[in-house]
This record gives structure tokens, C-alpha cells and sequence, in this order.
């Protein structure tokens, strides 16, 4: 069977910033193709209870921007494998847009993904990065309305992020004839589509994988942290095995 390309989640300083560096260092040996790697915010609002706790801890624990940034260093140092930056507007407008997207490139990310600054009220985010030539990722949702997907796609990012479903991330999402028609109707035009939210089982990433580019994955991933945390396990060595099941890797 064909490797499935995947882009693995995880939240920058949990469980500790030290672990969260040896676990995108094990996604990235058991076969992820891109690394979204979250700084962690207060208040999300499309990340469901797993993904919020972890940003919970992490931040409880200090963890501070300047922290990520230099995580996403110490990874561009360590991989070629593409670091995406995912986080809210809050943090982005905080340090300023420009600020943001400066230590973003300077630190070797490969683009941002900011889910509440949509292109049409994204404060000058799109227009920024188009000048300092660092790729911004759209999030779109399925049953998005067809004119605005046509605007999205008039834009030419080189990805998107297509989320499966409406409401929050976590819970296993069923595919259907109307998700796989959402997803070739963006791929037709040639943009990189990664698409997430609720995919959690290696026959989901084999469903999908022949009408996108990358599946995405978040809250397993967080999950089998927290239960290799409960049960005194290597968080690492289980994410390790558990992406390359799910990319057909082994």
C-alpha cells in the first residue's frame, strides 16, 4: 500500500516544551509529511475539549510565543519537513501582524494557519504575507457557500485547509458523497488541499487520500499524548507508532 501523506498536530510546550519537540521530531520519524504546530491560546474557538486542555496546560506551565518561535527553530534545524504555524488572531494582532509574520519567517516556518482571519477580515494578514512571501493557509469549512469558495479559490494559495465538517475538532467525522465532492471540487483547481477535523483511523485517511493532498491530523494525536501521560508510557515512541499506521508507513 502507498504511503499516505499527513500533516500531525500538536501543541508547542505540551506536555512540557521539551516533550512537545521529541514528539513532532517522533511524527516526523514515523512519517509526517508537515508539522501544524499550535501556540496555544486561551479562548479557541474550533479546537474541541482535547486540543483545549493541552493548550490549557501548556499555557498554566508558561508557555510564551518567544518559546514557540524558538521550538519552531530548533525543528528547522533538526527536519526539511514543512512547519506551519496554526494559532488565533489574538495572539497575531497582540505581537502585530507584521511583528508575526516576521519571527514566523525568520524562525523557518513554511506558512500560518489563523482559522478567525478569514481573507475577507483578516486586519491586513493576507496582504502581508503576500509581501513578505509567507504563505498564509485559508481554513474552510464544508457547505461553504459557492461564491465565496470561488473567491477563495481565485486567490491561488498554494494550500487550504479544508475542514470536513462544521463545529469543533475531536469527535470521528463520516465521510460522505457530499465531503468527497467538497474536497474534488478545491482540488480540481490545483490547490494543495489538507483537509482535517475528526479524521482519526487509517480507512479514513485511505478514503480521502485519493481526492486530496494531505490528511490532518489533531486530537488522536493529542488523545494518545494524554493517555501515554495517565499511563506512565513514552508519549513519543506512541505518537511514533501511531502516524505511521495511520500514513500505511508499517
Amino acid at each position: 500500500m502507498a504511503k499516505k501523506k499527513l500533516m500531525t498536530h500538536l501543541v508547542a510546550g505540551y506536555p512540557t516544551l521539551e516533550e512537545s519537540e521529541k514528539i513532532a521530531l517522533a511524527m516526523v520519524s514515523g512519517g509526517s509529511a508537515y508539522l501544524e504546530i499550535q501556540f496555544p491560546f486561551s479562548d479557541p474557538i474550533a479546537d474541541g475539549p482535547l486540543i483545549q486542555g493541552a493548550c490549557t496546560e501548556a499555557i498554566s506551565s508558561g508557555f510564551t510565543q518567544d518559546q514557540g518561535f524558538s521550538l519552531i527553530e530548533r525543528l528547522a534545524e533538526k527536519t526539511d519537513v514543512p512547519l506551519f504555524i496554526m494559532t488565533y488572531a489574538n495572539l497575531v494582532m497582540a505581537m502585530g501582524i507584521q511583528s508575526f509574520v516576521q519571527r514566523s519567517k525568520d524562525s523557518g516556518a513554511a506558512g500560518l494557519i489563523i482559522p478567525d482571519l478569514p481573507y475577507d477580515y483578516d486586519e491586513g494578514l493576507y496582504k502581508i504575507c503576500s509581501e513578505m512571501n509567507m504563505p498564509v493557509i485559508p481554513v474552510l469549512v464544508q457547505g461553504i457557500a459557492d461564491d465565496r469558495l470561488d473567491k477563495i479559490l481565485k486567490l491561488e494559495p498554494e494550500y487550504i485547509y479544508a475542514a470536513i465538517r462544521k463545529g469543533i475538532t475531536g469527535q470521528k467525522s463520516s465521510i460522505d458523497k457530499s465531503t468527497i465532492d467538497f474536497l474534488d471540487k478545491i482540488s480540481r483547481s490545483g490547490i494543495k488541499v489538507l483537509a482535517g477535523f475528526g479524521i482519526r483511523e487509517r480507512d479514513q485517511v485511505n478514503l480521502l487520500s485519493p481526492h486530496i493532498h494531505s490528511s490532518v491530523i489533531g486530537s488522536a494525536l493529542v488523545e494518545i499524548i494524554k493517555n501515554s501521560i495517565e499511563s506512565e508510557e513514552d508519549c513519543s515512541e506512541n505518537v511514533r507508532k501511531f502516524v505511521l499506521d495511520l500514513s500505511g508507513s508499517c
